[in-house]
């Protein structure tokens, strides 16, 4: 190279000076910067691409939104197979009253004075016996040879009702004192709303609506939390987000029947409600 042009010459030109230029390397470090710049720009033009859709997207498809609300449920609320009634027995047949026989009263013998003996104990005459039947007591009625049967006296004494004994190991559905949640239902509340997924429904793709799930549960006598299941299922998750949460809460207050605690069916109505944002 000439010296004169060694001051104004690039650094390239004096690193390939005398070799191959045409073999590539001096062409890749030649073009870098504008290859730089190039790349540079168009990742930039493409960030700014992406946030611009992010932005439009929001106002063209407004996002979904949605809010839990929790219910109490009481057992009359919830509806089950309805039985239908049973036909009334047939009424029972009439009482036939057995006709009255005649019958006279029979006194053992006595030996007394005559004037010692009483009218109602004076043995009956003999042909009156020949017509009639002889019992314990009088009775006036048709003469015939079936025999009486004997006449009950009533002692006028009512046995009383035998108490029954309640079964406090069984599942109580109505109760003295409902199980309670520590806190009161306003914390119980705050519970289920603090725990519970509000976005399951979206995330599995479900439509604006309301989702409504009604969960039963036991509180044992000791308080504790055990077979929960979904009386129905709306879908999109929200029946197992339900049960999930539920089953790991606290231990209750245990319900209360005649002073003792007994097990208690608990009902819980939660809903998910999704709407347009």
């Amino acid at each position: 190279m000439d010296i004169n042009k060694i001051l104004t010459a690039d650094i390239l030109d004096l690193i390939f000076e005398g070799r191959n230029k045409e073999y590539g390397a001096y062409d890749l470090r030649k073009t870098y910067k504008k290859r730089l710049i190039i790349s540079v720009t168009s990742m930039l033009a493409i960030c700014l691409l992406v946030f611009l859709g992010s932005v439009l997207a929001k106002y063209v498809v407004p996002e979904k939104q949605t809010q839990i609300l929790v219910e109490d449920v009481s057992l009359a609320d919830v509806k089950q197979d309805e039985k239908k009634p049973e036909p009334p027995p047939p009424p029972p047949p009439p009482k036939v009253e057995p006709p009255k026989v005649e019958i006279t009263k029979f006194t053992p013998p006595k030996i007394v004075k005559d004037e010692e003996v009483k009218p109602d104990e004076k043995p009956p005459e003999q042909d009156k016996l020949d017509d009639t039947k002889i019992g314990t007591i009088n009775q006036e009625g048709e003469k015939s040879d079936v025999i009486a049967p004997p006449v009950e006296q009533s002692t006028g004494q009512v046995e009383a009702p035998k108490a029954q004994v309640e079964d406090y190991d069984k599942e109580f559905k109505t109760v003295q004192i409902e199980a309670k949640f520590p806190g009161g239902s306003g914390a119980w509340t705050k519970y289920l709303e603090r725990n519970l997924n509000s976005n399951v429904p979206v995330d599995n793709g479900a439509p604006p609506a309301n989702y409504t799930v009604i969960v039963s549960f036991l509180v044992d006598k000791n308080g504790n939390i055990s077979e929960v299941q979904a009386l129905n299922d709306p879908g999109y998750g929200t029946k197992e987000e339900a049960v999930r949460v539920i089953k790991k809460g606290p231990a209750w207050t245990p319900a209360v029947q005649n002073g003792r605690n007994v097990i208690y069916r608990q009902k819980q109505s939660i809903t998910f409600q999704v709407s347009e944002g």
